[in-house]
């Protein structure tokens, strides 16, 4: 993309330029209703979970449609994060606690976190399986820990930044979990 300086001083704009700036006024002039289509398909409390497709570090995959019937809890956190360091004992303590009642959680180390051949010695000691990465609109909101929490009928019941504690976990996930499995 070339600009000139005429011969008054007043830069002159290739046709480049032009057409980013037609572009620009086409996208900012679009209606509301294009933007959101997009924002439909992320989590939303209270609708159906959107699909995803997890891969552990072993390599297996695991897709919501395998976990229907169960509780899911997608964590991302990050070895940076210092509430994240706390948060994951407390839920894989939780978890390795509640998994015989129908509880599964994934924890999802964010894109800028120590590379996976550096968390193994911890994965290796944690019972939540460890997540290499996550397709679907699923990912940190606002930081890390984001927690989603997904119903045994497929139904997002928690999306938000911020760590679980154990009172935390109990609120939301002890009546998830009494609840009875879809036919």
């Amino acid at each position: 993309m070339r600009q000139s300086i005429g011969e008054q001083g007043v830069a002159v704009l290739s046709k480049n330029h032009v057409r980013a700036a037609i572009a620009a006024v086409l996208m900012l002039s679009m209606p509301a209703g294009t933007a959101e289509a997009k924002a439909d398909h992320t989590p939303t409390v209270g609708e159906i979970a959107p699909d995803f497709e997890i891969t552990l570090m072993d390599g297996s995959k695991v897709t919501l449609a395998q976990l229907r019937g169960q509780v899911v809890v997608l964590n991302f956190w990050a070895t940076w994060c210092i509430p994240c360091r706390k948060e994951l004992p407390t839920l894989d303590s939780y978890y390795a606690l509640q998994r015989n009642r129908g509880l599964k959680v994934f924890a999802i180390t964010t894109e800028d976190s120590a590379p996976p051949y550096m968390l193994k010695a911890l994965f290796k000691a944690m019972a939540i399986p460890a997540a290499r990465k996550i397709k679907g609109p699923y990912g940190p909101l606002t930081g890390v820990p984001t927690n989603f929490v997904i119903d045994r009928a497929g139904k997002v019941r928690y999306a938000k930044a911020g760590a679980f504690d154990l009172d935390d976990l109990n609120a939301v996930l002890v009546p998830l979990l009494a609840e009875k499995a879809p036919a």
